[in-house]
């Protein structure tokens, strides 16, 4: 076995810090070209899906290229669980952020400035000062490593201001190569990225946004809270997960109801105590079985390979948004879902919200556009996962059969009559009322307000027995996804008619509806790891013995649970049952670091087996 000084003199080519550090034995995708591009001293904008190892990109680069690797990353909080894992694998690796005393970060500067590190994590705030630019002229700098780069747009999803002053790497240090680096951008952000950055010459790596291990499950509201728990207790019961609401009150109220249910939950949110936050992200990261609720100031970077399930109470801002989000499951490969409750009343509120901003009008209308295309995803009839990639320009010639709308078809009915009675009852009731106001009118039913503003002698009072209430609700969302009705910001949310309605109304054109699923009772499963993986019952057991170890000896470490071994590692130990170093040395995941930390120790126990 070898010495951790014989470690570290090994050949720096890719294929052998591959092996050794990283314990794998080939590149996958684009890392490679990627990889080599970059040593060679060239600028790459990289578009990879979470989970398909960008990091390598950099990291590999970083250790073969003289001088230190400068990773810019938006969430200092996530940086320490990152280096975690890179120091575990041997590779010296720090970070520079405010959550450390003075002493440390000057014990970090030194081991920098003397060319100890390979890598350096900074947030783009510090990176932007005064000090640290001096402070990178006066060292050798190996690369500049720009990660969640759609930061930089401010038509992104999570458009950070600090993002755009990253500009001034090109200009101070024009010799040094960087990679920008995102799991989703559409076009729009690709271009003004490359233009805010000034990656005009960089060359572009645009993998498959395809994510084929997760399932995506979109469901109409009606009870969302005992929805989600009928979700987790049904499908996801033990297994980590990620649960998204809209605004900070809904997030402790979730939290406190699956709290209540008896599983383990925690809130997160921008409006909590710092250290409180950090707390419960330190939790979740390094312990299993836990459920985050937050808004979206949770998420991205997470580092956590083994999220089990993201699910959205409320509807994400873009289709975009949504893809990183959901992205965020499955990081390891493994079966993942995203789940997600959406009514009419969360788009009337998106647009409200997005209206009432103080965004100039063509960014408005470059969200509202966007908002369209997501509710279009969510009410498809078509393949889920073909209409999200056609988004990204990537075209999915065949149904994915991992989605809801493969599983179960939607069936679609003709409702061009019925579509021409709601249009012609909201022209005839002013085009000021909303969806309930509507129905009642279209159902005959008789109220007060009603009675006031006349509408029981509209020639459409009454006229749409056929289709109960919640029929109606579906009709009218449908008719607003399909750009029929669009909804009146200025005012209280009335529906107005489109353009499009003409050619309707006339009866020159059909209109398909889809037919909303009836709610069926399930039996509770729990499909997890356990019935996914083990074809051996006895396998399970060793499943859970091999956990309990890899979390004890994190806690020793102080480290999360992945950064000792990774799921995928641990159950190829029982599949292929190593009974020597040199054997457990071939599992991938096991680099020479790790062997030397933990090999005898996982051997003892696979043997006790």
């Amino acid at each position: 076995m070898k010495s951790q000084s014989q470690l570290e003199s090994v050949t720096k080519s890719p294929d052998t810090i591959l092996q050794t550090y990283f314990g794998f034995d080939r590149f996958i995708g684009h890392q490679k070209e990627i990889i080599q591009h970059l040593i060679s001293g060239n600028d790459a904008l990289v578009l990879m899906p979470t989970g398909g190892g960008k990091s390598l990109c950099f990291q590999i680069p970083s250790i073969v290229r003289k001088g230190t690797g400068i990773v810019i990353s938006p969430l200092i909080a996530l940086m320490q669980d990152q280096v975690d894992d890179l120091v575990q694998s041997g590779i010296r690796a720090s970070f520079l952020n405010s959550s450390q005393s003075y002493a440390e970060s000057d014990l970090v500067e030194k081991a920098f400035t003397s060319g100890e590190l390979d890598l350096l994590y900074v947030a783009p705030e510090r990176l932007l000062t005064d000090r640290f630019l001096q402070l990178l002229e006066q060292t050798t700098i190996a690369l500049f490593a720009i990660d969640e780069t759609h930061c930089v747009s401010q038509w992104g999803h999570d458009f950070r201001p600090d993002y755009i002053g990253l500009s001034i790497l090109q200009r101070r240090f024009p010799d040094i190569p960087r990679i920008a680096l995102t799991a989703t951008a559409d076009s729009v952000t690709r271009k003004e990225i490359i233009t805010k950055l000034g990656l005009t010459g960089a060359r572009q790596f645009i993998s498959s946004f395809d994510r084929p291990n997760i399932r995506y499950q979109v469901k109409l509201k009606n009870q969302p809270k005992q929805q989600l728990l009928d979700f987790i207790r049904y499908e996801q019961e033990d297994n980590s997960g990620i649960v998204y609401c809209l605004s900070r009150k809904k997030v402790e109220e979730t939290a406190r109801f699956l709290c209540d249910q008896g599983l383990t939950a925690l809130p997160y949110h921008a409006g909590m105590e710092p250290d409180v936050r950090l707390k419960h992200q330190r939790r979740f990261v390094q312990e299993e079985g836990i459920i985050m609720v937050a808004t979206i100031a949770f998420g991205m970077g997470i580092d956590k390979p083994d999220v089990r399930f993201v699910a959205h109470l409320d509807l994400p801002k873009s289709l975009e948004a949504y893809y990183q989000e959901t992205g965020r499951a499955g990081r390891d490969g493994g079966k993942a879902v995203a789940w997600m409750v959406y009514s009419l009343s969360d788009v009337i509120m998106l647009r409200k919200m997005l209206e009432s901003s103080e965004a100039d009008e063509q960014f408005k209308r470059i969200e509202k556009l966007k908002l369209d295309t997501l509710l279009g995803f969510c009410e498809t009839t078509e393949c889920r996962r073909q209409v999200m990639l056609n988004y990204f320009d990537e075209e999915l010639k065949q149904a994915c059969g991992n989605c809801d709308t493969c599983l179960e078809p939607i069936k679609t009915w003709d409702g061009t009559e019925v579509a021409r009675k709601a249009l012609s009852c909201v022209y005839r009731t002013g085009q000021k009322f909303g969806a309930r106001y509507l129905t009642d009118v279209l159902l005959g039913i008789s109220n007060d307000r009603i009675d006031r503003f006349n509408h029981d002698q509209l020639s459409t009072y009454g006229i749409g027995t056929e289709l109960n209430a919640d029929e109606w609700q579906s009709v009218f969302r449908q008719l607003i996804a399909a750009d029929l009705l669009n909804i009146d910001l200025t005012g209280f949310g009335g529906f107005k008619l489109t353009p499009k309605c003409k050619p309707v109304l006339k009866g020159e054109k059909q209109v398909l509806f889809r037919k909303d699923p009836v709610k069926k009772s399930r039996q509770k499963v729990k499909p997890g790891i356990k019935s996914q993986v083990w074809k051996n019952p006895e396998d399970e057991g060793k499943w859970e013995k091999l956990r309990i170890l890899r979390l004890k000896l994190a806690k020793e470490l102080g480290v999360p649970a992945y950064a000792v071994f990774k799921d995928d590692t641990l159950k190829d130990m029982i599949h292929m049952q190593p009974k020597t170093l040199g054997e457990m040395a071939e599992i991938s995941g096991v680099g020479k670091k790790k062997l030397m930390s933990f090999g005898d120790i996982f051997l003892k126990e696979l043997a006790s087996f």
